[in-house]
């Protein structure tokens, strides 16, 4: 019977305890997937008496309902608190809630409460409702239960819909719009005029100008204090690039302002400001053009501000204005500027290009030879044709030649066309040899150049016996090692810096590469080394470096990286790329049969897994202790068959973490 005596409370089961414990501390995930209700009345009696929960219980004492979960969090309040949820829908029912258990992924019940009886109803009988049922448990660490439902197979109470879409709205940068906004400081409370608009209970509002800039943002007006915005009154939802608009006011109408400080914010700490993105826009001064709008072209070499037509652009060479073709010579004129001219006849045509007196500086005009004879180009009068090397008089086009022509001064300047190469300093020059081998001027490289330097190997060197000495010609190869021994390095002196040597070494053995004089040799981490060793069947590229040779690449290289360091010994570490990093060591047991561990590097991130192991005749029991288990070390005990323990067992013990 139910009295004002009566508790209600919920405990986690013995099973529910081993789970916990044992995902604690194997560090896998626990995960509780579905919630069982019960009317805790298996005879039927008219008045049961109410059910305590036990943790001795693997099953509810007369469960009517298990479904999963509709939501599984830890109490923002108490983190030791886990709080399970479940709605059991309105055709589901015509019976009493009593009693309610949790089960995890495996099936079995791993919490156990009882409640205040609750009558649930079916739609059937007149009175059918929805009915949330939650339960709330204390656990020595939520760290390891898995806090995921499936959204497919529950259901989402209405509250709880509205309350995520109005969250997530808010979060939006683009905010709803606000009736007027601020042009200065104000104060923020009671009814007002702001911006000429005089301001109702219930109005939006954009605060901007504030002296003290943290109270800006978007704010409701009130009889009282105003509040801010639901959309804008916390840092999830002030965020940069917050963007309001207007709706009226004498000055502020129809702008659109933006948030432009940058993160992070702390709503009511940190000074906001707003700038008016619609600032400088025409957006009602100047009418925008549709349809086909039209303007009179303005003369050939106008360059005042009258709006440029498209025939004037093309008439001006952005585009060739015109194209024509000759079978004859032909004198040209200011008309031509700015088009594509081809010449074709058997014999050579001659073409007189246009009078500079009267064409625009800079103006330019195109020919082509498009006919066997060729073509020869003339100057008008006084007018010089000159090419970049100073080249004047008239200029011969073969067949398949293009010239481009731009007007300076009193002359027609070659600038374009397949022909100016002949007068470039670029095809002139010395600049199609093959540089030396170091050369970095700004000279042209050659594919022979190339190869040597960049990408593929320069060749291949043989070296068949050692010790031997590197000279800089085998720079850039591919050197092959086919014997065990000792390569020295040329002086890191003698060559360029960023000189290459690509190592592989063929032989079953170690070779040394070692460097020359008082050179150092530096290897990733590891600095000012006399050698570094080139294992079997393994690569390693050395580069000229800032005055010593650093090792850059390579099978052989990865050792003296920092993600592979390692320390070899009776204890030591080896690290990998992924962040594993295993430790190992041996230790001596106290009278009490304790052995004291410390690794020898702290785990960055903490220890996952250790395992001791005894060494020695006797088959002993070995534990790590819970107490003192961290990232820098941990306590083993070991004790034999009997419980006793004594000094000077060894253990040899293996830790992994991270």
């Amino acid at each position: 019977m139910i009295d004002a005596n009566s508790q209600f409370f919920a405990i986690l089961t013995n099973v529910g305890m081993a789970k916990q414990a044992n995902a604690d501390a194997l560090g896998i995930a626990w995960k509780i997937t579905e919630m069982g209700v019960g009317d805790a009345n298996p005879g039927g009696l008219a008045d049961p008496p109410n059910p305590v929960p036990a943790a001795t219980q693997t099953k509810l004492l007369n469960e009517w309902r298990r479904k999963p979960l509709n939501q599984l969090r830890v109490d923002p309040v108490n983190p030791a608190v886990i709080i399970a949820e479940q709605i059991i829908p309105a055709d589901e029912g015509g019976k009493w809630i009593r009693e309610i258990g949790l089960y995890d992924a495996d099936g079995d019940l791993v919490a156990v409460a009882n409640c205040a009886p609750s009558f649930k109803p079916l739609l059937s009988q007149g009175s059918g409702r929805t009915q949330v049922v939650r339960m709330n448990f204390v656990v020595s660490s939520t760290g390891n239960i898995t806090l995921k439902i499936d959204p497919a197979v529950v259901l989402a109470t209405r509250e709880w819909v509205l309350a995520q879409i109005l969250e997530e709205l808010s979060k939006l940068d683009i905010k709803q719009s606000v009736r007027a906004a601020t042009t200065a400081n104000i104060n923020l409370v009671g009814l007002q005029v702001v911006d000429g608009v005089s301001l109702n209970a219930g109005d939006r509002v954009l605060v901007k100008d504030q002296i003290a800039a943290k109270d800006n943002g978007p704010w409701v007006v009130a009889v009282g204090a105003w509040v801010r915005a639901k959309d804008a009154d916390n840092s999830t939802k002030v965020t940069p690039n917050l963007t309001v608009a207007v709706e009226v006011g004498a000055t502020q109408a129809d702008t659109i302002w933006q948030l432009v400080t940058d993160g992070p914010i702390v709503v009511g700490t940190t000074a906001l400001t707003f700038k008016n993105i619609t600032d400088g826009f025409a957006r009602l001064f100047s009418p925008a053009f549709s349809g086909n709008p039209t303007a009179p072209t303005p003369a050939q070499f106008d360059s005042s501000k009258s709006l440029a037509t498209t025939e004037f652009l093309r008439r001006r060479g952005f585009e060739y204005s015109g194209f024509t073709t000759s079978d004859a010579s032909l004198v040209l004129s200011s008309s031509h500027v700015g088009g594509l001219h081809s010449f074709s006849n058997a014999t050579q045509l001659t073409a007189t290009l246009p009078p500079t007196a009267g064409v625009a500086q800079s103006a330019t005009i195109t020919l082509v030879s498009a006919g066997p004879g060729g073509l020869k180009v003339v100057g008008s009068g006084a007018d010089v044709v000159y090419t970049s090397t100073g080249v004047a008089g008239p200029l011969v086009l073969a067949l398949g030649d293009t010239a481009e022509f731009i007007r300076l001064q009193d002359q027609w300047r070659l600038v374009g066309g397949s022909v100016m190469y002949r007068f470039a300093g670029t095809m002139g020059g010395a600049h199609f040899i093959t540089q030396p081998q170091f050369d970095n001027g700004k000279a042209l490289a050659t594919t022979e150049f190339v190869q040597r330097a960049q990408g593929n190997f320069a060749g291949r060197v043989d070296i068949g016996a050692l010790p031997a000495s590197l000279t800089a010609s085998a720079a850039g190869c591919r050197i092959v090692l086919s014997a065990s021994g000792t390569l020295t390095l040329p002086l890191v002196a003698s060559v360029p810096t960023g000189t290459n040597f690509y190592l592989f070494n063929t032989t079953p053995g170690v070779v040394t590469i070692a460097r020359q004089g008082s050179d150092i040799i530096s290897a990733l981490t590891v600095n000012s080394q006399a050698s570094v060793t080139l294992q079997s069947l393994s690569t390693i590229v050395i580069t000229a470096g800032n005055g010593q040779w650093v090792v850059e690449s390579g099978m052989s290289a990865l050792k003296y990286a920092p993600e592979f360091a390692s320390s070899w010994g009776s204890s030591g570490y080896h690290r990998l790329p992924s962040g594993l990093i295993e430790q190992w060591g041996t230790g001596m047991s106290d009278a009490n049969g304790y052995v004291y561990v410390t690794f020898p590097i702290p785990f960055p991130n903490g220890l996952r897994n250790i395992m001791p192991m005894h060494v020695g005749s006797s088959c002993l029991m070995h534990a790590v202790m819970g107490a003192g288990l961290s990232a820098t070390g941990c306590t083993l005990r070991l004790q034999n068959q009997s419980g006793a323990a004594q000094a000077n067992w060894q253990t040899y013990w293996r830790a992994i973490g991270n």
